[in-house]
């Protein structure tokens, strides 16, 4: 399961790859308004680039098949590891299919069922993100289109990797997992909080007490 970090942060970035639990970044608009409201987007694409040595998934600001195209060009050449994230909309469908023939990887985003994500992946998207924290914001199940695009893409052997975007908890991001998904979008709150649980603090006091309560070891003379 990959876990792809939602921040643009630089010290939440090295602590996360450095603890070896991330495999990207997510670097989308969304994520650098929050974080970077001043920040340029390609200098910083650039500068996680470059801190780094894993996937950035960097956004196009454009819904028009040419500046689709373009932008996409555009952020490709910042760095070799950059994934563009691209809007699943009618005219994303040729520049997503040029892109793939050219050699950039593209993430197909706002995709929110199976059928989305065939023809996402049909198109060449090497990735699919699918929004299970908007469906459990619409009372869906979060792991229904996870979970029914993990059997269409296994039964016909179609190459594309499907990624849960906003796991809002443990037991989200494990739905997530056990439907199938490749990897996970998470922020940096989840991230730790994944490593939480209510009986990790009552075993950690636990093992604090039979440390101070173990007999210390003399020296001998």
């Amino acid at each position: 399961m990959r876990i792809y970090l939602a921040s643009v942060t630089l010290d939440d970035v090295r602590w996360a790859f450095a603890a070896g639990l991330i495999d990207g970044i997510v670097a989308t608009p969304a994520v650098i308004a929050a974080q970077l409201p001043s920040a340029d987007p390609r200098e910083l694409v650039q500068e996680l680039s470059s801190v780094v040595p894993l996937p950035v998934i960097a956004s196009v600001s454009a819904i028009d098949r040419e500046a689709l195209y373009k932008g996409a060009r555009e952020l490709a050449r910042l760095a070799e590891q950059v994934v563009v994230a691209v809007p699943l909309v009618e005219d994303a469908l040729p520049a997503i299919k040029r892109l793939s023939a050219e050699g950039v990887r593209v993430a197909a985003t706002l995709v929110h069922n199976a059928a989305q994500a065939v023809l996402a992946a049909k198109a060449g998207a090497c990735m699919v993100t699918i929004a299970v924290d908007a469906a459990a914001h619409v009372g869906e199940d979060p792991s229904l289109a996870i979970r029914e695009t993990r059997i269409i893409f296994d039964r016909f052997g179609i190459e594309c990797d499907i990624i849960a975007a906003g796991p809002a908890s443990a037991r989200a991001f494990t739905d997530a997992a056990t439907a199938g998904a490749d990897g996970a979008v998470v922020t940096t709150d989840v991230l730790k909080a994944l490593l939480q649980h209510p009986l990790t603090d009552r075993g950690f006091d636990r093992f604090l007490g039979e440390i101070s309560r173990r007999p210390k070891s003399r020296r001998a003379r």
